[in-house]
């Protein structure tokens, strides 16, 4: 009962927070209409703003990312995440804190995983492909939707809206594409392995424990030495599939990005 009244007071707390910035954004641009001077996005929202608006969306996509990975599996029978508790959409139950941390420093993170049970499969190695790629086309599927109502609307009439929906579609194309790295723990490691011969997928899940591990090691040269390997790896994809959802939105969504990132 409690968790329910602090989840409760917690969205209308953020909804206040909307509602405020909203009357902020009018004020200006009630300002600017008699000054015919355009509203700059610095004007109304700063970074720390920026980032509270982003926590919901970040939240809410990697919730979707991890319910669709355990709402396959309990279709291809395995119902460990059910019994567990992780069937929900309740995204405290999927919240890992370094994964959040990362989305707001390097744009890009992770949940905690969904456990599952390859055991209770009847094709695992085909199965356990299906579950991985779950929670990626979810992300996707979030993505198209966020990009089309984000071409729908103008950012000079509803800029709160404007900039959920291109945390939207940033953080889920972002999501799906990290995922798909061909490297376990990912899901593009589960992939992979339904995709190669019986053989090859006992070989590479040998080197699946060192994978944490790069990974870990790849975030830590790109932060204390630049080597820029990720921005290399995942830079363009991101970039390229936010354009190609967003089209003529695309500008000022890459805007809003710089102001929360950089």
């Amino acid at each position: 009962m409690a968790g329910n009244v602090c989840g409760f007071c917690g969205i209308n707390a953020f909804l206040y927070c909307l509602w405020l910035l909203q009357r902020q954004f009018q004020h200006l641009r009630s300002q600017s209409t008699h000054t015919r001077s355009p509203v700059l996005l610095e004007d109304v929202l700063d970074k720390t703003q920026l980032l509270i608006l982003m926590t919901p969306v970040i939240l809410f996509s990697l919730t979707v990312h991890e319910y669709s990975h355990g709402k396959v599996a309990f279709l291809l029978g395995d119902d460990t995440a059910k019994r567990l508790g992780r069937l929900t959409f309740n995204p405290l139950k999927h919240l890992d804190i370094m994964g959040v941390v990362f989305f707001y420093f390097v744009g890009f993170g992770w949940a905690k995983p969904v456990p599952v049970d390859w055991r209770n499969f009847q094709n695992p190695r085909r199965d356990m492909m299906y579950v991985a790629l779950a929670g990626p086309l979810s992300n996707v599927a979030l993505a198209v939707v966020c990009s089309f109502f984000i071409r729908m609307i103008s950012p000079e009439d509803n800029l709160i809206v404007f900039v959920l929906l291109s945390f939207g579609v940033f953080i889920n194309v972002a999501l799906a594409i990290f995922n798909m790295l061909p490297v376990a723990p990912l899901d593009g490691g589960s992939v992979i392995k339904g995709l190669v011969s019986h053989e090859m997928a006992d070989t590479i899940s040998r080197y699946d424990k060192y994978g944490a591990v790069l990974i870990l090691g790849v975030f830590l040269m790109d932060h204390f030495a630049h080597t820029g390997i990720l921005g290399m790896i995942l830079g363009k994809p991101i970039n390229y599939s936010v354009f190609f959802l967003t089209q003529e939105s695309a500008p000022m969504l890459f805007n809003i990005l710089r102001a929360s990132f950089g």
